[in-house]
């Protein structure tokens, strides 16, 4: 026998088992100690900046039953009860939002270019008035750290970095959990502006953590463009508790502030003539601001909602949320694609759908969790739209007197035509003692 021949039958003799990290591959058993070093499903060493659930919220199990029945399943009673209780909790709620539909220059040949489909150019109205509304709360200037939750593509840091122009000291934190193709932070060359990714789920980010962030204490500016329900809440806590307060418990003073406070007012009236600092605020604070265009109520989740203080003290509970969050989906399900192909698609299907997708169909065809159940008899499809808007209010709400007892002043409005999107509300919120936003003309 050859040596060959002899290496091939202990090569074969060799057992190849599944790898413990990731059973959709093999290793030899004798070789497992150096693999498991390598894999690629080895867990990655977590970075400073993750803590987890930093930003999840207090966990109460008793609160919650294990098993809620559908809404399709509850009877017509139960349904009368739940719907005698968001009327009675919303009672004194502004139920029409002020319109500030906005636009801004930096995206004026964009929204004009001729190639533009119909999906690509709602998302650019969106963006712009996204972006005139930034610019209309005094927060579209330079020194300060642009921090993008639920980014996706980046495209609407794209379109600040754009508006900025050359403005000095500018960064962007680009959050993300997943993976994204197609990225466009990294095309970014200007020498003022700097772009940093995390790939990482907000429950668990810890922005104080962040090298740039902790180096430079600029102030921070919370931004989104249709971040979904849970997300939303999670961001706001990440911003407003573990970032704000840890900030103002070691009294940092933010960059931009101190180098406010060693001009003399002669100096920063002729930058203010120029044009370089007419955007910045009398007085700062670790956060100057939150910019956040809402969606998926349907997806909010009662551990992490911000809200359940004035929930509570609506004597409202966990139940009742989780059917408002549910009964949210109604707002919209007048306006969806009726076809049989679309109501067959399973719960399960449908959130795959919703947390891959980068960024929504904001066309008013997407589908969500209850869309496909059955209408209750005693209401028409308009009194259902009505009672999905009033559960988006309500819980929009809660979110408004959180910021407000975190020392904000904060606001709803409807930022774009329900047309483009008809998930259209944005939520703003300014530190109390920042300068009123400019009216618009």
């Amino acid at each position: 026998m050859t040596a060959d021949g002899n290496s091939s039958r202990e090569e074969n003799a060799r057992k190849r088992i599944l790898c413990p990290l990731d059973p959709k591959h093999t290793v030899y058993e004798d070789q497992l100690a150096k693999h498991l070093k390598k894999c690629n499903s080895r867990e990655k060493p977590k970075p400073d900046f993750f803590i987890q659930d930093i930003n999840a919220g207090l966990k109460d199990e008793t609160e919650i039953p294990d098993q809620l029945v559908p809404i399709s399943s509850l009877s017509e009673e139960q349904l009368e009860n739940l719907i005698k209780k968001l009327r009675k909790a919303s009672e004194g709620l502004n139920c029409t939002l002020k319109d500030q539909i906005m636009s801004h220059p930096a995206l004026h040949d964009a929204l004009n270019d001729p190639k533009n489909g119909d999906s690509a150019a709602k998302h650019l109205k969106q963006q712009a008035s996204i972006l005139g509304n930034i610019e209309n709360l005094k927060l579209l200037g330079p020194r300060r750290c642009f921090v993008e939750f639920g980014a996706g593509k980046g495209k609407l840091s794209h379109w600040v970095d754009i508006a900025l122009k050359d403005a000095e000291k500018v960064h962007f934190i680009l959050v993300e959990k997943v993976t994204t193709r197609f990225k466009v932070d990294g095309k970014h060359r200007k020498k003022n502006s700097v772009f940093e990714r995390l790939q990482i789920d907000i429950q668990h980010l810890c922005l104080n953590k962040i090298p740039l962030l902790s180096k430079e204490k600029l102030p921070v500016v919370g931004i989104g463009k249709h971040l979904c329900g849970v997300a939303t809440d999670l961001a706001l806590r990440c911003l407003v508790e573990t970032y704000a307060a840890s900030c103002e418990e070691r009294n940092e003073e933010p960059l931009a502030k101190r180098i406010k406070n060693d001009k003399t007012e002669k100096e920063i009236n002729t930058l203010a003539k120029e044009g370089n600092e007419k955007n910045i605020p009398e007085k700062w604070t670790p956060v100057a601001g939150i910019v956040i265009a809402l969606c998926c109520h349907h997806r909010c989740d009662w551990r992490h909602y911000v809200g359940k203080e004035y929930f509570r003290a609506l004597g409202l509970g966990a139940v009742d949320f989780h059917y408002f969050q549910r009964m949210s989906s109604w707002a919209t399900c007048g306006m969806r694609k009726t076809t049989l192909e679309a109501s067959n698609i399973s719960t399960k299907r449908r959130d795959e759908q919703i947390d891959g997708s980068e960024e929504h169909d904001d066309g008013g065809y997407r589908i969500t969790d209850d869309s496909a159940e059955s209408l209750p008899g005693f209401l028409t499809v308009e009194e259902k739209k009505k009672i999905g808007h009033l559960c988006k209010l309500l819980i929009d709400q809660g979110r408004i007197k959180y910021l407000q007892q975190k020392g904000f002043s904060p606001a709803l409005q409807y930022y774009i035509e329900p047309l483009v999107s008809l998930e259209n509300v944005l939520l703003t919120a300014l530190p109390n003692h920042s300068s009123p936003p400019e009216t618009s003309a």
